[in-house]
């Protein structure tokens, strides 16, 4: 979702790229979803982390939740900040209380992601 969020909403002054350690094999329905309610269409498929070691980036975000699981390193060039944001995969309940949780997690990367993009640009000019 953040790769979407940021390119949707900061892309003519971020180009985000997402990566895990453990991708799945599609983007998460409900992530979809929850992304298309704000208007943005989505369509990346998940790449592993490893498809992007060798390329330097200006900023280098993770936002896995600790206690859910562990954040890859980075071991490229970039400035590293963390974001921790629960896993919205790991929500349990009836679909819409699933998608609740997919909300909330895309609403507080819209709260505290983006601002945080914004500061940094300010930084470097």
């Amino acid at each position: 979702m953040g790769e979407a969020l940021i390119n949707a909403q900061r892309g003519g002054q971020w180009q985000a790229f997402s990566a895990g350690s453990h991708p799945e094999k599609a983007v998460n329905p409900n992530a979809l979803a929850v992304l298309a309610e704000t208007g943005i269409q989505h369509k990346g498929t998940p790449q592993h982390i490893n498809e992007y070691i060798g390329q330097d980036f200006d900023l280098v975000i993770t936002v896995c939740d600790h206690a859910a699981e562990v954040c890859p390193v980075w071991p490229g060039q970039g400035r590293r900040e963390h974001v921790s944001f629960p896993d919205p995969a790991n929500a349990t309940g009836t679909p819409e209380e699933v998608l609740a949780v997919y909300r909330q997690v895309r609403d507080d990367m819209v709260r505290r992601v983006l601002p945080l993009l914004d500061t940094i640009a300010d930084e470097r000019m």
